[in-house]
């Protein structure tokens, strides 16, 4: 290694650590400094979750979108907990994704990048610091990777091991990723089986014809010689939401090949709406890394915020690099996302565009479970389609949280849901999930409206 190597090294290693001086939000109160080092410093010599190599080539993907020649899905828990790193649970979301993935195929006729939100989704932003209940007052669940759900003050107290067993449950996770889409479980005619399964239902009647459609299509492959062989195995990236800075820097290193540093605890990271400050400690630490961003934008953000987002995060305008995801909520959609659009449109940058319909949509019931409507998001997923038919531009993905298991936390679909049915199998921690009736019915949906447009 030359002097200026060294020199170049540490130049980077120094920029890395500039949001240590800067404004920072959702980040929790440690109780110890001194075993927070001690847990951060085991971190950094731990082995990278993803590899170089590998962001790389999502970000390749990516570009392929940001110019309208694929779509992204990217879906999973809204909350990862350690108890739920399961095979029965990993697998299922897993399917789910690969499920969807093959109707959004046929529908868009084009290729589907396929992104879980999984294997470090484990801190969560909150509205409040603390959380009251029954005149005790203790800190909010900031996520398994901080501290318990139990309302005790020992399980809520921030706990500085539970980034080490987060990294851990993110390795196991990502090894069972790997082994089911590398290892013919991802094959597609299989994958086609269980959504024929779903579309025979006669719930589902109206979606049994475009899988007809895509039968037909894999039949005409096979008579075709299609090599069925290349398609047992599915590229499958991980992401989570960078919030949690002493995960996210330790896990940061310098590629050896480059001298670039890349985060490698995911393939993917976005920047939410919380944390977004344009001279706030996320933005200026994500602008620093190789890895493909997200970040959130909610309704109201202004073009003059986007054209800065764009300055500080992807100062080459090189595709793939930025994924702008919208989660405005279906009321506001129509009128909040043109403007945004047009102002890109008219830049030099060229972002992926990607809805999120599950944020905007929140809602609390009666009974006081925090839920969403099934059609609220189908809304909002058709207006983002029609702000960008109108402005002229890609709608290049959608960003889902879903299970793979058969819970009732939204409201609607073709099970139809309702407010008494919630309290039957509501099971997340922190925000409602599609089901996985409701996360097929969806692509379906979605790929009737890509197919409308083309």
């Amino acid at each position: 290694m030359t002097e200026n190597t060294v020199t170049a090294t540490a130049d980077v290693l120094k920029g890395l650590d500039a949001w240590k001086s800067l404004p920072i939000k959702q980040q929790p109160a440690w109780p110890d400094a001194a075993v927070l080092d001690a847990v951060t410093a085991e971190l950094a010599k731990l082995p990278p979750l993803v590899f170089a190599g590998e962001v790389d080539q999502l970000k390749d993907r990516l570009a392929r979108v940001a110019r309208g020649d694929a779509f992204l899905l990217q879906g999973g828990d809204c909350a990862e907990t350690f108890d739920g790193a399961t095979a029965d649970k990993i697998r299922n979301r897993v399917k789910t994704i690969l499920q969807m993935a093959v109707v959004l195929t046929y529908g868009a006729a084009m290729p589907v990048v396929k992104m879980g939100r999984m294997a470090g989704q484990f801190a969560k932003p909150r509205s409040s610091d603390s959380e009251t209940r029954d005149g005790v007052t203790l800190p909010a669940y900031r996520g398994d990777i901080v501290n318990g759900y139990d309302f005790t003050e020992e399980s809520r107290t921030a706990d500085p091991h539970r980034i080490v067993q987060g990294y851990h449950t993110a390795a196991s996770t990502l090894n069972l990723i790997r082994a089911f889409t590398q290892g013919g479980f991802a094959d597609l005619r299989e994958v086609h089986s269980w959504n024929k399964g779903f579309a025979e239902n006669p719930a589902n009647k109206r979606y049994e014809q475009l899988a007809k459609d895509i039968d037909r299509a894999i039949k005409f492959m096979a008579a075709a010689g299609a090599d069925f062989e290349s398609l047992k195995t599915v590229e499958f990236y991980s992401s989570h939401e960078g919030l949690l800075m002493d995960y996210e820097r330790p896990m940061t290193r310098i590629d050896s090949r480059t001298g670039n540093p890349y985060n490698t605890s995911a393939h993917f990271l976005w920047i939410g709406e919380r944390t977004r400050d344009l001279d706030g400690a996320h933005i200026d630490f994500f602008s620093r890394i190789q890895n493909p961003i997200g970040v959130k934008l909610g309704p109201k953000t202004t073009g003059d915020d986007v054209k800065k987002l764009i300055d500080i995060l992807d100062p080459n305008r090189e595709p793939g690099r930025l994924t702008f995801i919208t989660r405005m909520g279906a009321g506001v959609i129509r009128d909040a996302l043109p403007p945004l659009l047009e102002v890109v449109r008219d830049s030099d940058a060229l972002p992926v565009w990607v809805t999120d319909p599950m944020h905007g949509n929140g809602i609390t019931t009666p009974n006081g479970y925090k839920t969403r409507r099934f059609d609220d998001v189908v809304d909002e997923v058709k207006g983002f389609f029609e702000a960008h038919r109108q402005v002229g531009t890609f709608p290049g993905g959608i960003h889902v949280e879903l299970t793979g298991d058969d819970v009732t936390e939204c409201l609607g679909g073709s099970e139809m849901i309702d407010e008494e049915t919630l309290a039957s199998r509501y099971e997340s921690l922190c925000d409602p999930r599609l089901n996985h009736k409701q996360s097929l019915e969806l692509a379906f949906l979605v790929a009737e409206e890509i197919a409308s447009g083309n």
